[in-house]
């Protein structure tokens, strides 16, 4: 009679303070502001939140648990530094010295068991939040991809890793002692051995060298001839390019993903009008594919400056979506900037014109620190309803500063009018709209 196997048993990563008893307090998140972009219509129903992502994951389950198609995570790397997000127009990026920054975030950690503390209980939310047919991509590099595999290999099972992804990119190094770092690392794992994974929309053509062999020699391939029309499905390494200064998807966000990247995965991962989430969403480069490629889509972060520059990104959007902009917290709409706004009325032409930002340095209004600005035409003192919206392009120095009112937008109320600096900061002011239009 054969001996049956027993399975060895697996790892498991251990650290300091591992199995610490942790409360995680469910966040409730409040609507803040409903963007509808260019005057879209329909119900907001993609999200925006702003918070820590632990606990809007928390909050997230009793309606989300077994229902993201796809979840793409780019924590922190255990880099040890801190970023800065650029705001500055018309810099010389040559010249990083005069680059005018805020900051952005920081991924400087007491020690890798504080990183791994933060990090363990965010993949265990991911997982529970996934579809039966769901997939997560871990993006990591050198610093923090090994502990990823082992804490995934034990939340997902070893068995349920299908691609370790190299994504390869070139650029300038400093190092000297070793060979040159060009390559992140995407652990994919799927929540069950029944995943989406669409072959057919991430095929690539064949090198011309391969069309060429295959024409030339009947024997190539060892008589196996593909597809040459048809193209082939990825290897597990994937080149694009980072994305660099002169970029036209370019945000100023530090360490911003190629939108080649995550298209191919979301393409990959994700049925269309599938859910897709991204909890350390960044500069947005996800949810602004997502929306492009007909996706639903949850995305957060920690910090207010993303989100600004998410919803920018969004707004400037052919196309998109309404989606609603959230809190973790109360917050207030406005955070202190002072508005200078003033309707124009023209026979029965009625439109908001935006005179400026004022400021202790500034001796009158400006509308120079402004990259967003919208107007909500029934504001009822609670939540903002975004219906008109000027957003400053990414590489360009002008914004418009007056929006038309439009009875398709809706019924006419008190006026208020919200704006966003490129520092982050906001600012609101409501007006009196008059009695007729």
């Amino acid at each position: 009679m054969p001996r049956r196997r027993v399975p060895a048993p697996q790892p498991r990563l251990t650290w300091d303070g591992r199995d610490d008893p942790m409360e995680v307090a469910a966040a409730v998140v409040h609507p803040l502001v409903e963007v509808f972009p260019g005057g879209a219509k329909g119900p907001a129903t993609r999200r925006l939140i702003l918070g820590d992502n632990l606990s809007v994951m928390a909050g997230l389950l009793p309606e989300y648990s077994n229902r993201f198609d796809l979840i793409y995570a780019d924590p922190p790397f255990l880099t040890g530094k801190s970023y800065r997000t650029r705001v500055g127009r018309g810099e010389d990026s040559r010249a990083p010295a005069g680059w005018q920054t805020v900051g952005g975030y920081a991924d400087a950690w007491d020690s890798p068991s504080a990183y791994l503390t933060m990090l363990a209980p965010r993949l265990r939310l991911m997982h529970q939040l996934l579809s039966p047919t769901g997939t997560l991509y871990l993006h990591l590099d050198w610093h923090a991809s090994a502990y990823a595999r082992l804490l995934l290999d034990e939340i997902f099972g070893p068995d349920r890793l299908i691609n370790e992804i190299v994504w390869l990119y070139h650029g300038p190094s400093p190092i000297q002692r070793a060979f040159k770092r060009k390559h992140d690392t995407l652990l994919v794992y799927t929540k069950t051995a029944e995943y989406i994974f669409n072959s057919q929309a991430v095929r690539v053509p064949y090198s011309p060298s391969t069309v060429r062999t295959f024409h030339s020699s009947s024997k190539a391939g060892f008589g196996k001839r593909p597809d040459l029309d048809r193209g082939k499905v990825p290897e597990d390494w994937w080149y694009f390019p980072v994305v660099a200064r002169l970029h036209r998807e370019r945000t100023g966000y530090p360490t911003q993903k190629p939108e080649a990247l995550l298209e191919r995965v979301i393409a990959a991962s994700s049925p269309s009008g599938g859910l897709v989430g991204d909890f350390f969403c960044g500069s947005g480069t996800t949810l602004a594919c997502a929306e492009r490629m007909g996706r639903n889509w949850i995305g957060c972060d920690a910090h207010p400056l993303a989100l600004h520059i998410v919803c920018r990104r969004l707004v400037l959007e052919n196309g998109c979506r309404p989606f609603t902009l959230e809190t973790a917290a109360p917050a207030a709409l406005a955070d202190g900037l002072s508005v200078l706004a003033s309707i124009e009325r023209h026979g029965s032409e009625l439109a908001v014109r935006l005179d400026g930002l004022q400021t202790a340095a500034t001796k009158k209004p400006s509308i120079d620190e402004v990259e967003l600005w919208d107007v909500d035409w029934a504001f009822d003192g609670s939540v903002f309803r975004s219906r008109s919206q000027a957003a400053r392009p990414w590489r360009d120095l002008d914004i418009p500063a007056r929006l038309p009112y439009t009875r398709s937008l809706g019924r006419l109320g008190r006026i208020a009018v919200r704006v966003v600096a490129r520092d982050g900061r906001t600012g609101l002011v409501v007006l009196d709209a008059p009695a007729a239009v």
